[in-house]
C-alpha cells in the first residue's frame, strides 16, 4: 500500500492561503530602505539593523544619507528616489534612524499591517522619547476636531491611528510621494518666527494629512531608543 503525505500546510489549505494572502508575499513587495546618519552608528543599533529580517525574494535597496540634518537627509534620499527610474518604482520606503533599535520581525509585521489597512500610508513601530518621563511618538488625535500633536496612549498589541509618526522606524507607501500636490522639501525641521518650531516628521504630516493620507503606530512593534552617551535603551 503506497503512503503519501502531502504536508502540513496543504491539510488545511485555506487557513494556509489566508495567512499567504494577509501578509502580501505573493505580490511585489519592493522597498528602499534610508538610514540618515553622522559619522558613527552605534554598534548595537548596528547590529539591530543585521538582524532585520525583510520579505523573501523581493529587491531591497539601502541608502546612507550620511552626514546631512536629518530634515535635509530625507527630503534628498527622496528627491534621488523619485527620479530614478527603478527605484521610484518600488512599493515601500522604510525609514530607520541611527538610534533606534527594531525588532527582527519589524518589517515583516509593518508590512502585514500595510497590506491589511490600505486606508494608511504609513505606519511606524512603538518607540519612545528618550529621557525620564518619556513619551510615545503617537502625535495627535485625528478624531478630534482641533488638529493637534498631543501624544496618545499606547494599546500593547493594537494599531493607534494619529495625525503624525515619527521616522526612526517606519514604512511607506512609496506612491505618496509622487503625489505633486505635497509640497517640498516633503521634510523640513523648522525654528522660526514665521514657521513656528518643528520636527521634520510632524512638519511633513502636517501638510500631507491635508490631502487625506494617513498613519498610525503599531504597538506590536516595540522599538528601543537608544542613547549612545549614557548606554541606556529608552
Amino acid at each position: 500500500m503506497m503512503h503519501t503525505e502531502v504536508g502540513v500546510h496543504n491539510q488545511n489549505m485555506p487557513q494556509s492561503m489566508a495567512r499567504i494572502i494577509e501578509g502580501g508575499s505573493w505580490k511585489k513587495q519592493r522597498m528602499v530602505v534610508v538610514i540618515p546618519a553622522d559619522k558613527v552608528i552605534p554598534s548595537k543599533v548596528a547590529l539591530s539593523y543585521w538582524n532585520l529580517m525583510f520579505p523573501p525574494n523581493q529587491p531591497v535597496y539601502k541608502i546612507l544619507a550620511q552626514g546631512m540634518e536629518v530634515g535635509h537627509a530625507y527630503s534628498s534620499a527622496l528627491e534621488m528616489i523619485m527620479s530614478h527610474p527603478d527605484l521610484s518604482t518600488f512599493e515601500y520606503l522604510l525609514t530607520i534612524e541611527a538610534d533606534n533599535m527594531p525588532p527582527p520581525d519589524g518589517v515583516l509585521k509593518l508590512l502585514r499591517r500595510m497590506e491589511t489597512h490600505p486606508e494608511l500610508s504609513c505606519i511606524s513601530g512603538l518607540y519612545w522619547i528618550k529621557g525620564e518621563g518619556g513619551i510615545p511618538q503617537i502625535w495627535g488625535d485625528p478624531l478630534d476636531t482641533v488638529p493637534n500633536a498631543r501624544p496618545q496612549v499606547p494599546k500593547p498589541g493594537e494599531l493607534v491611528e494619529c495625525c503624525g509618526t515619527g521616522m526612526g522606524f517606519a514604512l511607506w507607501r512609496l506612491q505618496m510621494f509622487r503625489d505633486p500636490k505635497l509640497r517640498r522639501p516633503f521634510f523640513k525641521t523648522v525654528a522660526s518666527p514665521q514657521e513656528g518650531v518643528g520636527t521634520q516628521d510632524l512638519y511633513f504630516w502636517s501638510d500631507a494629512r491635508k490631502h487625506g493620507y494617513r498613519c498610525a503606530v503599531d504597538c506590536d512593534v516595540l522599538v528601543g531608543h537608544h542613547d549612545q552617551t549614557s548606554g541606556i535603551t529608552w
